[in-house]
């Protein structure tokens, strides 16, 4: 299975003891940065995961990853660092997060996924199915549990 060589723009407030994603740090197809004020990001070449956009396909395949790790209600501050023409992608069906979701301020949308949910679910369908990318997660037997015979 070919490595997806994937970029995580992390939002500055973003705590790392809480993100879905720790665990991938030493990973060598990964990158982490962080959008500290002043940071911006060329993302022309790049899939960028957003749940308003047309379905991943096998045909994206080759492209690398872009995703943004932050809260829901950071999100837009973290979407206007980006310049440049990414290619918008979201994860077909409806895939239910296993992460247990907590806001009492701010709604999450309904097809949101935690950043490693969407993550190994975009790597997957771009031909690399490697559960390895869940190891860490704590709810990563529900996940994949709930995703069946997707």
């Amino acid at each position: 299975m070919p490595l997806i060589r994937t970029t995580v723009i992390r939002h500055a407030r973003e705590k790392i003891r809480k993100c879905s994603l720790r665990f991938l740090h030493e990973r060598p197809e990964m990158t982490f940065l962080r959008a500290k004020p002043g940071f911006s990001f060329n993302g022309t070449g790049y899939l960028l995961l957003s749940v308003d956009a047309p379905p991943l396909s096998p045909d994206d395949a080759g492209q690398p990853l872009l995703l943004l790790d932050s809260t829901w209600r950071w999100l837009p501050q973290l979407k206007a660092v980006i310049h440049g023409t990414p290619v918008y992608r979201s994860i077909p069906g409806n895939v239910q997060t296993a992460y247990p979701r907590m806001s009492k301020v701010f709604e999450d949308p309904a097809a949101g996924l935690a950043s490693i949910e969407a993550l190994y679910l975009a790597c997957r369908l771009l031909g690399n199915d490697d559960p390895s990318l869940l190891d860490g997660y704590h709810w990563k037997n529900e996940f994949l549990h709930s995703l069946g015979k997707m």
